[in-house]
């Protein structure tokens, strides 16, 4: 069973660079707005005016930077899962690390090679914890084995016996 569902790829696209535009235009906002409020001269107003007009003049822009590397991200991920017939953690990984370079294939080949090397171990690190995480919260409904019970039982109960060979009661002592 799956912990969240997910669009099918054509889709999922299109919800991706949304998603990264409204990531990139809130977290964009909060940094402009810090950044427009100590660079505005002294005085109340004039420092709300400069975190407003820092806001409106950048977010937008920043938000579409977001939305082009979720874009991409998500195109090169549908093709990976296209191609290699699987959807597993080596595609994030090769996306952002794809996604990395050719965000930076302007800048030259020591450029994208850094970005690509930083994109890959930025998204292993981000399906690793994904992985750690899901596996936490697997061992939670885990059914115990018998043994785990009797041992948990013993615990809340320290005067209680073990069960008689082959017999499924408890008795206490």
């Amino acid at each position: 069973m799956e912990e969240y569902a997910r669009e099918p790829c054509p889709w999922r696209i299109v919800d991706d660079c949304g998603g990264a535009f409204a990531m990139g235009a809130i977290g964009g906002s909060l940094f402009q707005a810090i950044k427009g409020f100590r660079n505005a001269p002294a005085g109340m107003s004039h420092r709300f005016t400069g975190s407003l007009t820092a806001i409106k003049a950048r977010s937008p822009i920043i938000g579409g930077q977001f939305a082009v590397w979720g874009g991409l991200f998500s195109t090169i991920d549908c093709s990976l899962i296209k191609m290699r017939g699987k959807e597993d953690p080596w595609n994030a990984i090769i996306s952002g690390a794809a996604t990395g370079g050719i965000l930076a294939a302007r800048s030259g080949v020591g450029a994208m090679a850094g970005s690509a090397l930083i994109g890959g171990v930025l998204l292993a690190m981000i399906e690793g914890v994904g992985i750690m995480f899901s596996r936490m919260t697997a061992d939670q409904f885990r059914p115990l084995t018998p043994e785990e019970q009797i041992a948990m039982m013993q615990q809340q109960d320290p005067n209680m016996s073990p069960p008689p060979f082959g017999g499924e009661s408890y008795q206490n002592a």
